[in-house]
């Protein structure tokens, strides 16, 4: 079996805890719950013939006036970095994170998740900016932790990409 540590990262209330819920335990809830410091989920995942243990690192809301602990990054194979749709910002937050992650422990995979998408009526990103994070490489995948949607594929596109990371 085959470990591999990923990081969940974003703003706060992007849905990091929930998107972790969803996939390890297959449940949602409405009730929010802030996560301080990290909390540390596993799961076991079969990809390509392949068993993974995936440990599962949700790190703490991200604002302007809270560091990214880089010693919560150490040995991360894969990181998610979790965007609210509804709330324009937490993409800013994300790609704030993104930078940091890169200056703390180079260029590891990593998913940027539009969270929410239950909620396309609230939705309130640019288009343009969308367009212009996947022109630099960035792989948008949009999810629901409250409808599961993507969820499982998001954990699976961010191993292949692992797979493929370490095959170069």
């Amino acid at each position: 079996m085959v470990v591999k540590k990923i990081c969940m990262m974003g703003a706060f209330a992007v849905g990091k805890t929930s998107l972790v819920r969803r996939f390890v335990h297959s449940i949602f809830s409405d009730t929010y719950q802030t996560t301080i410091g990290v909390m540390i989920s596993k799961k076991t995942l079969a990809v390509d013939s392949v068993d993974y243990q995936l440990v599962i690192w949700d790190l703490e809301g991200r604002d302007e006036f809270t560091d990214v602990r880089s010693n919560y990054l150490r040995g991360a194979a894969g990181v998610f970095f979790v965007v609210d749709v509804t709330r324009p910002h937490t993409l800013t937050v994300a790609r704030q994170l993104r930078y940091e992650v890169q200056k703390h422990v180079g260029d590891i995979p990593a998913l940027i998740l539009l969270n929410k998408s239950d909620l396309a009526d609230q939705w309130r990103l640019d288009g343009d900016v969308l367009q212009q994070l996947e022109a630099e490489g960035c792989t948008l995948i949009r999810t629901s932790a409250k409808s599961g949607d993507q969820v499982d594929a998001s954990f699976i596109a961010l191993v292949r990409a692992m797979q493929n990371a370490s095959a170069e």
